[in-house]
């Protein structure tokens, strides 16, 4: 996703898709433990994307 559409997401579509995404962060952790996957680049991947949504989601809520 990029960082215009992440713009223009609203703030209860952030916090949707901050749940979701730290939910399936947390079972690919899981799946980490377990066994290693195949890319181990995505969990950084994946808990960078989570922090761009939080921050987004931060500036938004100062905003208003």
């Amino acid at each position: 996703m990029k960082n215009s559409e992440i713009k223009a997401l609203t703030v209860e579509d952030l916090i949707e898709k901050i749940g979701t995404e730290t939910e399936s962060y947390g079972k690919l952790k899981f799946a980490q433990a377990i066994t290693p996957i195949e890319n181990p680049m995505k969990i950084r991947e994946m808990r960078r994307f989570i922090a761009k949504l939080k921050t987004e989601l931060k500036a938004k809520q100062l905003a208003n």
